[in-house]
Parts: structure tokens; sequence; C-alpha cells
């Protein structure tokens, strides 16, 4: 009971959390959930915004974010999350990779041990004010996925979840599955995003179908979902996410001068950056009451 009730203290201050979901692995989600965390920072310079990413076996946040080997700091009110804007402080991180003595450690946890991480992440994190915070899952439908639902209880009416799946047929039949899982939790769902949906060519801008495309936007107008756009394969986001020392994302800001938070303004040049701004706006339009402004 102490728990939840700490849960329910911390979560007061968090206005909305977006909860990202994929039934299968390999679509794309946690790059999506980096996209959709660095588009919500960059949508107002007064917005503040949170990543916790609860895949525990396979955390790929910091990474993603440059902040591989950044330490995690207690205080006397908790864990103090790792700024990915240095002194700005607007877009704040949390994942189990910031715990593990080297990158490369496995993570072998039962369920109880799992349940345990995901309560402290969620009890004991000092997220403070919050517009948005973006949970990162791991794939499918297990015990975090319960042990997330179980512990937010108590901020139930803040709780919505994006949907990522790629064009495929046998990663839609796992949607289905995550589709269940979301309607018999009551968690609204803002939308879903056909990920992967076709490789532009670098240097022709030729399109590919590498995978089939529209099968998601068939399956969200079958299903009664809002169709939040399609993504391709776009290797400058590879390439910048996978650059995760802060050096390797250096860039000017808009006065020439060294940038406080490169890697924001790497991906503002990417073609998903512009794809993902149209995501963004339908998913903010389909909030339960349509209330997602800040």
């Amino acid at each position: 009971m102490a728990s939840q009730e700490r849960i329910s203290q911390r979560f007061q201050s968090i206005k909305h959390v977006i909860i990202v979901l994929s039934g299968k692995g390999g679509v794309g989600k946690s790059s999506v959930s980096a996209q959709l965390a660095l588009n919500l920072y960059a949508s107002s310079p007064t917005v503040r915004v949170g990543i916790l990413d609860v895949d525990l076996t396979g955390p790929s946040i910091p990474r993603m974010l440059g902040l591989d080997g950044h330490p995690v700091y207690q205080s006397s009110d908790g864990w103090v999350p790792v700024f990915s804007d240095g002194p700005e402080a607007r877009l704040s991180c949390m994942s189990v990779g910031f715990l593990l003595k080297k990158r490369g450690d496995s993570v072998v946890w039962r369920g109880p041990k799992k349940n345990g991480m995901i309560r402290q992440f969620l009890s004991d994190v000092k997220w403070g004010e919050l517009d948005y915070l973006v949970i990162d899952t791991p794939p499918g439908t297990s015990d975090e996925h319960l042990s997330l639902i179980e512990h937010l209880a108590p901020a139930q009416s803040k709780l919505s979840a994006v949907i990522v799946t790629t064009p495929q047929a046998v990663a839609l039949n796992d949607v289905i599955k995550c589709l269940s899982f979301a309607r018999t939790a009551n968690l609204p769902i803002l939308g879903l995003i056909e990920n992967m949906s076709g490789y532009v060519c670098p240097c022709c801008g030729e399109v590919s179908n590498v995978f089939s495309t529209g099968g998601g936007e068939a399956m969200a107008h079958r299903e009664g979902l809002t169709f939040l756009g399609s993504l391709p394969v776009d290797t400058e986001l590879v390439t910048l996410l996978d650059a995760s020392p802060p050096e390797a994302h250096a860039a000017l800001d808009d006065h020439g001068e060294v940038s406080l938070f490169p890697l924001m303004h790497r991906y503002k040049s990417t073609p998903s950056s512009k794809l993902f701004q149209g995501i963004l706006e339908k998913a903010l339009t389909s909030f339960p009451n349509n209330q997602a402004g800040v």
C-alpha cells in the first residue's frame, strides 16, 4: 500500500503517460519511443518530457539518446533521472541500462524481480513536473506490462497507448494480441504507427517496399483505430541513434555555437523527424477528451 501511495504522489505532477506497445520484437518500438519523446520536447520551449525504459532485458533508450555510461544519483527524495538536454533539464530519462556495471551485462530476472524493479522506477524516480511521460515497454504482453498497469492504477485516467507494428502479416497478427491486452486493461489507444514501411534510397530517393506496405493502415481501419502514419526505414536516423557517445552527436545550434543538446539538432535534419511531426499531431488529437494540451 505504501508503494501505491508513493506512486500516486509521484504521478500527481505528471499530466500524461503514453505507453508504447508492440506485439512483436524488432519492429522499432524503442526508436519510435525515442522519437515520440524528442518530438514532444520540440513541440514547445516549455514542455517537460520524461522517458522511462521498462524493457528490462534489452534496454536501448540510453544508447539512442546518447546517454550510455551516465550514472544515476540517489537523492533524499529518490533517484534523479538522467537529463538528455544538459542544464535545460526538460528531457529526463530512466532505464535499467544506467544501473548495469557494463553495457553488455545480461539481466537474468524472474517475474517477481522484474515486478519489483518496475515498482521502484514508478515510485522512486524523482521526475518532478512533467507534461508527458513516455514509457518504452518490451515486446508482447507479459510480466512487465501487467506490473506496469497494476502499479499505475492510481494514475489510470492519465494513461494512453501507442501501438507500433511493421507491415508484414506476422507482425500484424501479434498486434491483435497487443490490442486485446490494451482493451482488457481499459487502456485508451491513441493510434497505430506502421514502422519500416518501405526503404528510401539515400542516393536516388526511390522507395522499395522491403516488408510490403499498408498492412498497418488496413488493420487500423478494420479495428477502429486511428492510423497515426507510416515511417520508412531511415538510414540517417539509424546512424544517429546508433552513435551513442555524445561527441558523436556534435552539432552547432542556430547561433553557430556548440549545442547543449546536439542529438536534437541532428534529429531535426532527418526525414523521420518531419514525418513524425504529423504523427504526433494526430496522436495528440486522439487523447481521451482531447486534453493533450499542456
